[in-house]
């Protein structure tokens, strides 16, 4: 079942509660860091892959922020209904809703983004990266 809501993803155990784990969120945060320390010039020809590990690097650090207040989360939609439903950032919600959905259709449906979209979408995985880490650090 597609979850709508943070409380569905509890309900149907996509969201489990686990016990606080510090070192594994901070491994994800040290990952998250490194992936994007690698990422260097973004050329039409790389565009789509520099957005990948923007994204993923984003995940992991939402998936750091969710350890630390305890929560294993097994999708991508529960981790936005997080941000939405529980820490009430809604405006963070529909920028992850976003790209989340443009990553969803160059990962399984190969639709590639045109330059000036990516360009833009990875700004706003920037922007969001720097927003998750303030949360973090308020964790």
């Amino acid at each position: 079942m597609k979850e709508a809501s943070w409380n569905e993803c509890i309900e149907n155990n996509s969201a489990i509660r686990i016990s606080p784990d510090n070192a594994r969120a901070n491994s994800l945060i040290e990952t998250a860091e490194e992936r994007i320390k690698l990422i260097k010039d973004i050329t039409e020809n790389n565009c789509n892959f520099v957005f990948e590990d923007y994204y993923t690097s984003l995940l992991e650090l939402l998936q750091a922020l969710i350890i630390k207040k305890g929560y294993k989360v097994l999708n991508h939609l529960c981790l936005g209904y997080y941000l939405r439903d529980v820490i009430k950032k809604e405006d963070m919600f529909r920028i992850f809703d976003d790209v989340r959905y443009k990553r969803n259709s160059l990962t399984y449906y190969g639709k590639r983004m045109d330059f000036e979209t990516c360009k833009k979408t990875i700004e706003k995985c920037k922007k969001f990266i720097k927003e998750i880490k303030e949360l973090i650090k308020n964790a």
